[in-house]
């Protein structure tokens, strides 16, 4: 057999203390596993079991005892930018508030930036965000707010990044007509950048679009075969929400500010549901994305994940790592705020960060999708994306918040940490 035809290793991760599989199908009771063991095989989970059952493998790591869990899923980023806002957040800090027009900040310097200097950056932050385990990253457009721009930042994240998504709805340049500017990003933008992207999102917000001007564009972009984000409910109440359930939307991020008929309203994309993550019609509802840095960075209410969750919403933790109101990648930090302050317990925060994750960016089956394997859940068929703590448990996450606790991490089989 040539060597351009071996099989791949097979890598037994074993003596895993505590295994957080977030495999759905397991039930809440059966998907945490004691003294267990996982085989990869390429990119491919190939077994998952008890350490004392798991088969002859040509690579056997030892896990000592230590807590394993999926990947994080960070289905909410803005990586593409250069640039420092250090001074915004001093002054918010101070009690300045926080308004939508600071992006206007960042797209100066990131237009200023070369093709060179933005993908190096990009580079630096993934690789970062992976050494605090996180194994699969959205990341969106939207610090171009221009044709060229926009089409630039599409097609280097499409180079790094696992999935992007088209956001010239960001804000409005300074200068622009609203209306005249709407129209761009519907029409010759949203053209632009259609070969790199897999969706669109709008800043439905005060400051940003209108209801009439998001609607126009999350229309135009479903007619172009992207699928659908809103940023809603950030900054006050709004009509994010019914938007993202209007044109079933795969996630609303942000969502600090609900009344009951929002929590109704995105309840109803799941009801009568599957209990694994899908709705009524077999597919998934609209995931209310939290976002619990951001909300600490620019001191609003935290998104009131306990009460989505009781209602029946399927909740996302991500990072919104971006340079004016979340400056981090840390999923570890999001879990602990989850746990901590918005009142979930430790196994739901990590289903919001992996399988919710992987929910809103329709990347939790089990099945190939374009070549790709599912993410946020730790079963046979599955990417082969884990980590291991420093910890006997995942619980010390929010247990001892702010420890370095990652250990290991591997994304699509490969050792990354």
């Amino acid at each position: 057999m040539s060597a351009s035809t071996q099989p791949p290793a097979a890598i037994l991760v074993t003596n895993i203390g505590e295994l957080s599989t977030q495999d759905q199908s397991r039930g809440a009771d059966g998907s945490v596993l004691r003294d267990a063991a996982v085989v990869f095989e390429g990119e491919r989970i190939s077994w998952i079991g008890a350490a004392s059952a798991a088969p002859a493998a040509d690579v056997v790591i030892d896990a000592g005892g230590r807590a394993g869990l999926p990947g994080w899923v960070d289905s909410h980023t803005h990586l593409v930018f250069a640039g420092d806002r250090g001074a915004e957040f001093e002054a918010r800090m101070a009690g300045e508030s926080y308004a939508a027009g600071g992006i206007a900040v960042t797209t100066g310097a990131t237009r200023d930036a070369s093709d060179y200097e933005l993908t190096r950056l990009l580079l630096a932050r993934v690789a970062e965000a992976a050494a605090g385990g996180t194994t699969y990253l959205e990341t969106k457009t939207g610090y171009g707010l221009g044709v060229e721009e926009e089409r630039r930042h599409a097609r280097i994240a499409s180079t790094v990044a696992n999935q992007v998504t088209y956001l010239g709805a960001h804000l409005v340049p300074a200068g622009a007509d609203a209306e005249e500017y709407t129209d761009l990003v519907c029409t010759d933008m949203l053209e632009a950048v259609l070969p790199y992207v897999q969706w669109a999102d709008v800043f439905c917000e005060v400051g940003a679009f209108t209801e009439d001007q998001s609607r126009r564009v999350l229309q135009a972009c479903r007619d172009a075969g992207l699928g659908l984000r809103v940023h809603g409910n950030q900054l006050g109440h709004g009509a994010g929400v019914r938007l993202a359930v209007e044109f079933g939307a795969a996630s609303v991020d942000h969502v600090n500010y609900l009344t009951n008929e929002d929590i109704d309203a995105l309840a109803g994309t799941w009801a009568q549901g599957n209990g694994v993550g899908l709705g009524a019609a077999g597919v998934p509802g609209t995931v209310a994305t939290c976002l619990p840095a951001c909300d600490l960075s620019t001191r609003a209410p935290l998104a009131p994940a306990r009460q989505l969750l009781d209602a029946g919403v399927q909740v996302a933790l991500a990072s919104n790592c971006n340079p004016g109101t979340s400056y981090t990648s840390s999923m570890n930090f999001c879990v602990a705020t989850a746990v901590l302050q918005m009142g979930l317990t430790v196994q739901e925060a990590l289903r919001a960060a992996t399988f919710g994750g992987a929910l809103a960016l329709r990347m939790h089956t089990g099945k190939d999708r374009d070549g790709q394997r599912a993410v946020g859940s730790l079963a046979v068929g599955h990417r082969a994306d884990l980590q291991l703590l420093n910890a006997p448990s995942a619980a010390h996450l929010a247990y001892r918040p702010g420890m370095p606790l990652t250990g290991a991490v591997w994304r699509a089989g490969q050792q990354v940490r």
